[in-house]
């Protein structure tokens, strides 16, 4: 093997690199956040988390001007705050670089400081291939299509919503890739196997990455973070690479995550992060995914209405029949009950409007013979309660008020039929489908 120079200085172009991607990375990776696992740690974190949201807030509006006002992430983690802060880190890192570069010209390495950066990019790495990886391995991150999106029309889906479509149908597909994840967090926390940890990394969260970019789903700027990242611990071992691969010659020994611990406290304390990391990243996951895989496919709570598409065969509005041949936007075309949520086919916003159906939360009470619907399932308050009948097994009719309209409503349960539910798998396949 061809000895590696691990004290050897580095060129200047490496030298001003490193300064710049540590700086950038460690801004990124953000070690004093991951203290908030801790219990109690995390109050004492709400004071950093301030000074970083000023921080982003103000470079904003003195420089940047992503937005006015920036939407912190929600649900989308490609906000107005979230790129106005990947502005901050990168001008931070710039400027950093550059005084750093001045004050310790004379450095002729960094070679224990990239290897501190590496191991904490290896392990955030890992982090994250395990909790994505564990939540596919339960088949939780994309769920099998429900009624409501079998009913909306394909042209009415969004690029995401089709996306998470196409891998919640397949339960085998969305675990392999899972145990794609994880095998890569396993890799990448041993030493001996990180550089095959590391290829694979690159692979599946650039596969991620373009997935993100090409479907327009909104974890973009997290899926270039990751991928950017595993490309960083690449080019560390660009000469290991450029050997075996382009040279076809004996690569030197990997040195970038071998470094010879002296104190034994040291050696003790690596051993006690490793396992906490273990636990916390691994043990951790999977219980939490199995609490919620239980609660996941729990048997629903008993609902007397029963699952279905129904169509809407009389609507009226005080008293007033209105036929589906009228041109109206509130009137319902449609609606599907599934397990305590409901859609209707209608352009009512007071239904959560989604691929143009209006969603709603709903509860019956078999006694009272009510119906009870709310916007969201988190609400407190109902938006409305119907009574309800139903003359067979195939009919329920509603009355009630919706805002200050009274409404009759008759429902027609149909037999409805979606062949993309039948979960089709076929060895031999004599046309095409």
């Amino acid at each position: 093997m061809t000895p590696t120079k691990t004290n050897a200085p580095w060129p200047i172009w490496r030298l001003i690199a490193f300064r710049f991607f540590f700086i950038y990375l460690t801004l990124q990776i953000a070690p004093l956040a991951w203290l908030g696992e801790i219990p109690g740690v995390g109050k004492l974190l709400s004071f950093y988390y301030s000074f970083v949201d000023w921080a982003v807030t103000t470079s904003n509006k003195l420089f940047f001007h992503v937005r006015e006002v920036l939407v912190q992430p929600n649900g989308s983690g490609d906000t107005s705050w979230a790129w106005a802060q990947l502005w901050a880190m990168l001008c931070v890192a710039f400027i950093g670089c550059l005084l750093w570069s001045v004050f310790d010209r004379k450095r002729a390495s960094y070679t224990h400081l990239n290897y501190w950066l590496c191991l904490a990019a290896r392990y955030y790495l890992a982090f994250f291939a395990f909790s994505y990886g564990i939540l596919k391995i339960f088949a939780l991150q994309m769920p099998f299509p429900n009624l409501h999106q079998l009913a909306t029309p394909l042209g009415d889906l969004l690029p995401m919503r089709l996306s998470w479509m196409f891998i919640g149908y397949s339960k085998t597909y969305q675990v392999f890739s899972g145990i794609m994840e994880t095998l890569v967090g396993l890799l990448l926390i041993n030493r001996r196997t990180a550089t095959l940890g590391i290829f694979m990394a690159a692979g599946v969260f650039a596969n991620v990455m373009m997935l993100n970019l090409s479907y327009d789903i909104p974890v973009k700027l997290f899926a270039m973070e990751l991928t950017f990242v595993s490309l960083f611990l690449l080019a560390n071992e660009a000469s290991r690479l450029y050997y075996f691969f382009v040279l076809n010659k004996p690569a030197p020994v990997a040195d970038t995550y071998h470094f010879k611990y002296t104190q034994k406290w040291i050696r003790i304390g690596r051993i006690v992060v490793k396992c906490a990391f273990i636990i916390l990243a691994v043990f951790m996951q999977i219980i939490n995914n199995w609490q919620y895989y239980q609660e996941t496919n729990a048997a629903p709570a008993k609902q007397h209405l029963k699952n279905g598409v129904y169509e809407v065969a009389t609507y009226s509005v005080n008293k007033k029949d209105i036929p589906l041949s009228v041109p109206d936007t509130l009137r319902w075309h449609d609606l599907i009950l599934e397990n305590g949520a409901g859609s209707i086919k209608t352009a009512d916003t007071a239904f959560r409007q989604r691929y143009k159906r209006g969603y709603f939360a709903y509860a019956t009470d078999e006694t009272k013979h009510v119906f009870k619907i709310k916007k969201l399932a988190d609400d407190s308050l109902w938006m409305a309660t119907f009574r309800y009948e139903q003359p067979d097994s195939t009919t329920i009719k509603l009355w009630g008020k919706l805002r200050n309209d009274s409404l009759y409503v008759v429902l027609k349960r149909t037999n409805r039929h979606f062949q993309l539910a039948e979960r089709q798998f076929h060895w031999l396949s004599e046309r095409n489908r």
